[in-house]
């Protein structure tokens, strides 16, 4: 299990300081605020870059071949254009396929039962490497109650593993927040994505 730091509305001091005691991973919501941070902190070996909010398609620009890993790639459309950017880049962008475990029309991502026939198409994309899954469930206090959202992410997954793809691979697990990731990691969670627990409250601003 890697931890991913939610580093939204983090300063870029304090995310250097959470660097020099041993974080690795640096996980964005916005473009702009990520790109200030990005530049503050400058290149470090051994720091990974993931991009885990919301994502816009007319924003996907800026974020293929800036980014070590997208978790939040929520509809085949988004997959198409990550594909044509990073295919006119010369390079492969590596994705999660985030999955509306909760059915929750607020929010996006792949319907469950829709995931294995996007998955196939995903498949062809020679610029675009899937590796894995990401999940938001409904938030609720209780950590508890996450736990069958990430049963059945896990099982989506292993699913997703005994079908014949040939560049969709099933290596990461992406659940689990503050709240929640103690449960997360039980059920197998690869990636967790913990923000408050680390930094605390924090205010609404950029770097």
């Amino acid at each position: 299990m890697r931890l991913v730091a939610a580093t939204k509305y983090v300063e870029a001091s304090r995310v250097l300081e959470a660097i020099r005691a041993g974080l690795t991973i640096c996980g964005e919501n916005r473009w702009q605020e990520a790109q200030a941070k990005i530049q503050a902190v400058g290149e470090r070996r051994g720091v990974e870059w993931h991009f885990i909010g919301r994502l816009q398609r007319r924003k996907l620009k800026w974020l293929v071949g800036r980014f070590g890993l997208i978790h939040s790639v929520e509809s085949l459309e988004q997959a198409e254009e990550i594909q044509r950017r990073a295919r006119e880049q010369h390079t492969s962008q590596a994705i999660l396929l985030e999955v509306n475990v909760g059915g929750e029309e607020s929010k996006g991502g792949f319907a469950p039962d829709a995931l294995p026939a996007a998955v196939s198409q995903i498949d062809s994309f020679p610029s675009v490497s899937v590796q894995g899954l990401m999940a938001l469930p409904p938030w609720n206090p209780d950590p508890e109650t996450m736990r069958p959202y990430f049963q059945r992410l896990k099982r989506l997954a292993d699913r997703i593993n005994r079908m014949p793809l040939q560049r969709v691979h099933m290596h990461e697990l992406s659940m689990g927040m503050s709240n929640d990731f103690e449960v997360a990691v039980e059920e197998g969670a690869t990636l967790v994505r913990v923000g408050t627990a680390l930094f605390g409250a924090r205010e609404r601003r950029a770097i």
